[in-house]
């Protein structure tokens, strides 16, 4: 049965060539072909001999997915729906700001974890994305990217990622590799909802990537209702994994936190997140809770935010708010695929 090529790493490539007695630096060609110059066709690649791309369409294909729907907005951010060789859909995210590309990435079809603010899991989880459909997000977010630019990549989209940890972290080395994408692992960063186990796996990988802790409360009562995986890690144990964390690879951490009126948002709530987080290598990204009809929840108003904000700088915490990106198209995560799959 054919695969998707993009689901092998350089090393494994060059192992399939040279057994079928070509030499290995073909791989390296076919690499440039696929992540270089964007070809998705085998029969363009006009330097490899006719044999060899004959046996590449025997064995391979080159994409999982194609877009089904892209909707931009006034600010320039794009929020592109996938469809999955399997009759499924994914969403991904292009957010353009000076200097640099953004692109947010699913890693999941849907999620389990059913955080009550998030529009990703209200359809329910299905599956894990390989690593060759997670790659085809970011091949299909460079060609649809202004000047097929791609600087940045978030794994913030839909899904837990650190959940799909295998695929996650095969396709950051791939995304990562000269041969391939040669995105730097400072400019890529993976969110979770705080699962400790992979949290602790992560920091023996050895990558200089960016690791950010969806928090969005500072009490285990509050966060236990927004976020049910709270009930199996607590606050607790989650300050202590971070702080192992950043001692072992010597990394900061950023918390991000949803800001939600009348939740998590009053002043005794900002004192609580410096009082959990004081002493460690971090930063908090505040976040306006998205305006998702099927969750109930409204950000604060300005002065609420500031206060907060406030609250938090002056008990020497360093603290920014994320501006909102994308609204009149509704670029919170999970919300395109959700509408598409209400159709």
């Amino acid at each position: 049965m054919n695969m998707n090529i993009k689901e092998l790493a350089l090393r494994e490539l060059q192992s399939i060539i040279e057994s079928w007695g070509y030499k290995k630096f073909a791989a390296a060609q076919i690499f440039s072909w696929v992540y270089k110059k964007g070809i998705e066709d085998f029969n363009a690649m006009s330097n490899l001999p006719v044999p060899l791309r004959e046996k590449l369409k025997e064995r391979f294909y080159l994409s999982d997915a194609v877009v089904a729907e892209k909707l931009v907005s006034r600010d320039g951010t794009q929020k592109i729906l996938f469809r999955l060789k399997d009759g499924n859909y994914i969403e991904s995210a292009l957010i353009p700001a000076e200097g640099r590309v953004t692109g947010c990435v699913s890693s999941q079809v849907g999620c389990k974890y059913a955080c009550a603010f998030c529009a990703s899991g209200l359809s329910g989880f299905k599956r894990d994305l390989s690593c060759g459909e997670i790659i085809d997000e970011v091949f299909l977010l460079k060609k649809n990217s202004p000047e097929q630019k791609l600087t940045h990549l978030v794994f913030m989209g839909t899904g837990e990622p650190l959940d799909n940890y295998d695929n996650v972290l095969k396709a950051i080395r791939i995304i990562n590799s000269p041969e391939a994408f040669h995105i730097g692992a400072r400019r890529i960063t993976i969110s979770t909802s705080g699962l400790i186990p992979e949290i602790k796996r992560l920091s023996g990988e050895g990558l200089q990537i960016e690791l950010s802790v969806s928090l969005h409360a500072a009490d285990d009562s509050v966060r236990t209702k927004i976020m049910p995986v709270n009930k199996k890690y607590s606050l607790k144990d989650l300050r202590a994994a971070c702080r192992d964390y950043i001692n072992k690879t010597n990394r900061q951490i950023t918390f991000e936190y949803i800001l939600i009126k009348g939740v998590n948002a009053d002043l005794r709530d900002a004192e609580k997140l410096c009082t959990l987080i004081r002493g460690l290598n971090a930063k908090v990204n505040l976040i306006l809770s998205n305006k998702v009809p099927e969750c109930g929840f409204e950000p604060p108003d300005k002065k609420t935010t500031a206060a907060f904000k406030n609250t938090l700088a002056d008990g020497g915490i360093q603290v920014t708010v994320r501006a909102s990106r994308g609204e009149d198209i509704q670029a919170a995560c999970g919300q395109l695929r959700l509408r598409h799959e209400q159709k």
